[in-house]
């Protein structure tokens, strides 16, 4: 089972906030916490202490604390990678490597006696991951993350996060990738446009984010990586990551009908397998109120996204939910009583026949 995340920097805030977001976080079942160690400006021990009463915070959560560091920092602190006990000291479930070593040094890492975690970056393309397979690590103890990019416009492309997180699946390895809180203002750099790995999601919804990611089925993971997500953000991330089913919203049409909404928005719906081009069928709705009235209304031509139900005209369809996947003549027997929302329209791609669905009103 997969895991909620949330980032905290505690060089660029208090103990107290953080402390208040790691309980906010835990209240909706949160499981893992991301934190950036890449540089050590001030007095060492001064800035060790202040990181270790977070992270000693999260564990007492029971929480896993993923420590972000660069190689540089091995040498400020006087660690080797063939000794991890300051990170066990430390508390970190596990450690990520900003820049990674050649492979050889990674495999001995995950070989480590306190079963420390190795995070490597999943968004390079290159065959770093392979690599260190070659040297035998320890898989239990090698897990993978995408980047996160600041700066608008320089995200992940959707087709190379794909092959990316394949390159890890392919070795079973687990995977994380950020998304983006809009209540949030700050992460570990000046620079702030939001924090996800997919440039797509940048201004999207944050529980849109999570329902694509889960929809692609390569991710196992998902981490805000800005601070500080607001409440109902977390609550709604936690509800699109633990149903069972992707819910899609949808905007009604003025002149929906109670009968529809209830084909809409009461029912679980199947895709139906022997499946068209032209619209994704949910039959059972016709089945269920074969007896309920569907007059004809709002009866125009028909575009992708468009939610349909077919009226009296359409005899013993009469009542089926669609969404139309391609533009249609309508001759005035099928109903558009909606529209999927206009952010959460890409998703049909991800619709699988015989996959279950549900529906909501967008807000």
């Amino acid at each position: 089972m997969g895991k909620l995340g949330i980032s905290i920097y505690p060089e660029r805030s208090t103990f107290e906030k953080d402390k208040a977001y790691l309980d906010l976080a835990h209240k909706y079942g949160f499981k893992r916490v991301f934190t950036s160690l890449l540089q050590i400006e001030e007095d060492k021990d001064k800035v060790l202490a202040e990181f270790k009463q977070v992270v000693d915070y999260a564990n007492s959560l029971e929480m896993e604390v993923m420590v972000d560091i660069n190689p540089a920092l091995f040498t400020q602190l006087g660690i080797s990678y063939d000794d991890l006990s300051f990170f066990d000291e430390m508390g970190a479930y596990g450690i990520r490597l900003d820049l990674g070593f050649t492979g050889s040094e990674e495999a001995r890492m995950t070989r480590n006696p306190y079963n420390i975690k190795i995070e490597i970056n999943m968004s390079q393309g290159t065959s770093y991951v392979d690599n260190i397979m070659t040297y035998s690590p320890n898989t239990e103890n090698l897990i993978g993350s995408h980047n996160f990019y600041p700066h608008r416009y320089t995200g992940l492309e959707y087709n190379h996060f794909v092959a990316c997180s394949e390159k890890f699946r392919k070795y079973n390895l687990n995977t994380m990738a950020f998304v983006n809180s809009h209540a949030a203002t700050f992460g570990p750099w000046p620079t702030q446009d939001g924090l996800c790995s997919l440039e797509d999601h940048r201004d999207l919804e944050i529980a849109t984010q999570v329902k694509h990611l889960l929809l692609t089925g390569l991710i196992d993971d998902i981490t805000v990586g800005n601070a500080y997500a607001s409440e109902e953000e977390l609550k709604a991330m936690a509800e699109a990551f633990q149903s069972p089913y992707p819910i899609i919203k949808v905007v009604p049409g003025e002149e929906i009908t109670e009968n529809e909404r209830v084909c809409l928005f009461d029912n679980m719906h199947s895709y139906r397998g022997d499946r068209s081009a032209y619209m994704l069928r949910s039959t059972m709705t016709r089945v269920y109120y074969k007896d309920k009235e569907f007059p004809a209304h709002t009866t125009r031509d028909i575009v992708r996204g468009d939610v349909l139900i077919d009226n009296e005209g359409y005899g013993q369809y009469k009542g089926e939910t669609q969404i139309a996947l391609k533009e249609m003549e309508n001759d005035g027997r099928v109903n558009v009583v909606g529209r999927i929302s206009e952010d959460e329209l890409f998703l049909l791609e991800f619709l699988k026949p015989w996959s279950s669905f549900k529906l909501i009103e967008a807000k």
